[in-house]
C-alpha cells in the first residue's frame, strides 16, 4: 500500500499545522526544536512563566504566536522529517557525522545514536528566526507538537532553593527512526527537568550528557514493548542557567506541519527527498541562515 506524504500548506509563505483546511496532501512534516527563554520575577509568576515560555518558543527556530496541542508523540506511516527525509542535511546526506554512543535493541541488534544539531539546523533553516523569518507557522495557527518543558524560579537572594526552584532549567528531544516505515512509526521522546545542584554551567552540561544514554533506553524500552527496530537515533538537549531573580522555562518541541508553498521546489514536494538541505535553499535562492 503507498501512503500518501504530501503536505502543503493553503498558504504562501506560512507552515501550518497538520490537519488544518486548504492544505494538500495526507501527510505532515515533523521539525525538531529544542530552546530556553527566561525572564526577571514579577509579583504574578504565572504571568512570568508565560513570558519565559513565549521566549523559549521564539528563540532558535521561530515557533511564536502558535496555538500549540500535544502529541504524545510518534512520526507515522504519513509523516517525514526535515533535515532527515525531506532536505536532508548536508552532514547526514554526506556520512559526515559519527555516533555519540550505541544501544542495544531487544533483538540484539545496535541502534546508533547521533548528535541531533543538524536536524534542529535544518528548522532554524526552514523557519528562520524571530528577526530573520523565513517560512514560519502561520500566527494564531492551531499545531500539534511533540513537546515537554518546565518552568522554575532562581531565588534573587541566594537562600537555599525550595521545591520546584532551581538553578537551571533544561530539556531534550529524541526522534528514533523505524527501520520498516513501511508498517511502523518513528518514536519522539521529550524530557525536562531542573538542575538543583549547583550555578555551574559546565557541570550541568556534563550532567546533560550523561543523561542521554537515559534518554535512549527509554527509546529501546519502548522499541521492545511494540516489537519495533529502529535504525539510528537523534539526540539533543537545550538548557539555561538563570540569574539570581529570574524564572526559566525550557521547551522541547516537534511541530507536525504542512510546508509553505514557497518552500517546495519546482519540482514538486516529493523532490525533497533527493535534495540535500543546501541543495533545496539554493532551489528556493535563500541564503543559510547559519553559516
Amino acid at each position: 500500500m503507498r501512503f500518501d506524504k504530501t503536505a502543503i500548506s493553503f498558504y504562501d509563505d506560512y507552515c501550518d499545522g497538520y490537519g488544518s483546511p486548504g492544505s494538500i496532501g495526507n501527510g505532515y512534516v515533523n521539525i525538531l526544536k529544542v530552546s530556553a527563554g527566561t525572564v526577571k520575577k514579577t509579583d504574578d509568576i504565572l504571568i512570568d512563566g508565560i513570558v519565559a515560555y513565549d521566549r523559549a518558543e521564539v528563540n532558535d527556530a521561530y515557533i511564536g504566536q502558535i496555538n500549540m496541542l500535544t502529541a504524545s508523540s510518534f512520526c507515522g506511516l504519513v509523516g517525514q522529517v526535515w533535515g532527515h527525509d525531506l532536505a536532508k542535511h548536508d552532514s547526514i546526506a554526506e556520512d559526515k557525522i559519527q555516533p555519540l554512543f550505541e544501544v542495544k535493541q531487544y533483538d540484539g541488534s545496535i541502534l546508533n545514536v547521533y548528535d541531533g544539531k543538524p536536524l534542529l539546523d535544518a528548522g532554524v533553516e526552514l523557519f528562520g528566526t524571530e528577526s530573520n523569518r523565513r517560512f514560519p507557522p502561520i500566527p494564531g495557527s492551531h499545531m500539534t507538537c511533540a513537546n515537554k518543558g518546565v518552568t522554575s524560579y532562581r531565588p534573587a537572594d541566594g537562600t537555599p532553593l525550595k521545591d520546584g526552584q532551581s538553578y537551571g532549567v533544561w530539556c531534550f528531544i529524541a526522534i528514533s527512526i523505524a527501520k520498516d516505515r513501511t508498517k511502523d512509526a518513528s518514536l519522539f521522546i521529550e524530557d525536562a527537568g531542573l538542575w538543583t545542584k549547583n550555578d555551574n554551567p559546565k557541570d550541568l552540561v556534563k550532567f546533560l550528557e550523561d543523561h542521554r544514554k537515559a534518554v535512549v533506553w527509554s527509546v529501546a524500552e519502548c522499541g521492545k514493548d511494540s516489537h519495533v527496530i529502529y535504525e539510528r537515533t537523534y539526540v539533543s538537549f537545550a538548557y539555561v542557567m538563570m540569574k539570581p531573580g529570574e524564572i526559566g522555562t525550557s521547551l522541547t518541541c516537534g511541530p507536525y506541519v504542512t510546508l509553505a508553498r514557497n518552500a517546495i521546489p519546482e519540482a514538486g514536494f516529493d523532490s525533497l527527498n533527493k535534495l540535500t538541505l543546501s541543495e533545496w535553499l539554493t532551489d528556493r535562492k535563500l541564503t543559510p541562515i547559519l553559516k
